[in-house]
């Protein structure tokens, strides 16, 4: 059957957000997603681009919200403490599932496991020179985008950022991460949520221009390969 990517399809609910989901597909998840998305996300960009240059002016603290299994977290705690430099990673996530998961899997990279929501960080009074998130947005309520939004912003310390990174839907995405993951659904894939989510994953996702159409006032979308969305907001320094 013909997949119709002309509109996003929000209601279709992932297996992995189920509260009833089977706990070890889920594990086995988590912990494929290291790979995946070291391929797919492509977090290394983030990494140079928005969290090196203000780590080499100083401690710099870093919050990824969604992080899910923490394992992209993981990977920049890893690469900044290899650097000589100095940060705090933490890692948010609303699933307790998540949270235990990533916390038992920390692994000596030292990152900070916490289950909350980012406006419980904004009552709490924190704040951040990055805020990052990865393949959260779609998982969204347009109210819910709001607020995650308008919270986001305001945990960033002054010349810091926001970056919340997603994937663009297009049929040659759907098509592209549906042969690559087919041949790896029988061994490397087996047992977990990766492809059937993946794939209504990039249903629910917006379009650069749709994201554009919702982005509040001060926010930037950018496009890129393969098949990346990043909405941005820098807080002006000072």
């Amino acid at each position: 059957m013909k997949i119709d990517l002309s509109a996003r399809a929000p209601e279709l609910v992932e297996l992995m957000d189920d509260p009833d989901a089977d706990l070890a597909m889920l594990e086995r998840t988590y912990d494929r997603f290291r790979l995946v998305n070291a391929a797919v996300a492509r977090p290394g960009l983030l990494l140079r681009r928005d969290i090196l240059s203000r780590a080499r002016r100083g401690p710099v603290r870093i919050l990824d919200v969604g992080a899910g299994g923490g394992d992209v977290s993981r990977m920049i705690a890893r690469r900044l403490r290899r650097d000589g430099l100095a940060a705090e990673v933490t890692a948010l996530d609303a699933d307790e599932r998540a949270v235990h998961w990533a916390e038992a899997n920390d692994g000596g990279a030292g990152v900070r496991y916490r289950r909350a929501l980012a406006a419980d960080l904004v009552a709490d009074g924190e704040r951040y020179d990055v805020v990052f998130s990865n393949h959260v947005l779609h998982h969204l309520t347009d109210a819910e985008r709001q607020e995650v939004l308008e919270d986001t912003r305001r945990l960033v310390n002054p010349g810091g950022v926001v970056v919340h990174r997603d994937i663009a839907r297009s049929t040659a995405a759907y098509a592209l991460f549906d042969l690559g993951t087919r041949a790896l659904a029988s061994s490397f894939l087996r047992g977990s949520f990766i492809r059937v989510d993946g794939l209504l994953s990039i249903r629910r996702s917006y379009t650069p221009r749709e994201l554009r159409a919702v982005a509040p006032p001060g926010w930037t979308v950018r496009g890129a390969l393969p098949a990346r969305l990043e909405l941005r907001w820098e807080e002006p320094a000072g």
